[in-house]
């Protein structure tokens, strides 16, 4: 008897904590899966962005918060120059900046606005008939051409072993990948790319599951690694660096193409 009562108290308990994570703004993972994009009045006006975010709302069960430009933020919408382009329209090219780029859903959004999905949603908004916004047409801000020395070769395979779980490293890891993660061809992009990569196990997630010998310290042995733990050395990490200097960036601005 009181083996049941205790059986059935877990049993509450269970369904109270769903319960509290359903309700209790900022827990459960819906919850999380959001960020808050800041975009010009002109734009807003538009009409366009209550096309193009909802579309990308829908697809991913992310959603966006569009807040007045100079609020806080994780990302933001420009005709200022400032980040990637990525679509042209109102006689203007208009940029997308990250403010987070610890932020995997916004990561996801970026990717989205290059893909063919994305880039056919900006041009399928036609008020009157005729498109109003178009992709960006390779516009993109110049990456600076950086090769990095070490093995190359051995950099893809470590990249594959160690990071294609996760991120799509090469088309082999193109089905293997979790899709909130950016591409290395993506990351390859972002103006800050090398710093992004030698630096990699200090930002999240990775400190959680990442050692580098010689320079992170053991995990602890009350937090372990919540998944298989990434361990490498300098020597790995250095040709990680080649590898990934070699990859083309991601044409974040390719022009839509019609049937």
């Amino acid at each position: 008897m009181r083996e049941e009562r205790v059986g059935c108290r877990l049993v509450f308990l269970w369904l109270l904590s769903l319960m509290l994570c359903s309700v209790v703004p900022g827990t459960g993972a819906a919850q999380s899966k959001s960020f808050r994009l800041s975009a010009p009045e002109d734009l807003v006006n538009s009409g366009f962005l209550k096309h193009l975010l909802p579309r990308f709302s829908l697809k991913t069960q992310i959603r966006i918060e569009l807040v007045d430009e100079g609020a806080p933020a994780e990302a933001a919408l420009s005709a200022s120059g400032a980040g990637q382009p990525v679509f042209e329209g109102l006689d203007r090219m208009w940029s997308l900046a990250v403010l987070d780029a610890e932020n995997v859903h916004l990561a996801r959004f970026t990717d989205w606005l290059a893909s063919d999905v994305g880039q056919k949603t900006i041009g399928s908004f036609q008020p009157e008939g005729k498109p109003l916004f178009v992709a960006a047409l390779g516009q993109q801000a110049a990456v600076e051409a950086v090769v990095l020395p070490g093995n190359a070769q051995e950099g893809e395979k470590l990249s594959v072993l160690h990071c294609g779980r996760c991120h799509m490293v090469n088309e082999a890891t193109r089905m293997s990948t979790i899709g909130s993660s950016p591409s290395f061809a993506v990351m390859r992009s972002f103006s800050d790319w090398q710093a992004r990569f030698e630096a990699f196990f200090v930002l999240k997630p990775h400190p959680a599951f990442t050692i580098i010998d010689g320079v992170t310290p053991p995990f602890d042995i009350s937090r372990p690694s919540p998944i298989a733990p990434v361990e490498m050395t300098l020597e790995d990490l250095e040709a990680i660096l080649a590898f990934v200097s070699q990859i083309p960036p991601a044409d974040l601005g390719a022009p839509i193409q019609y049937q």
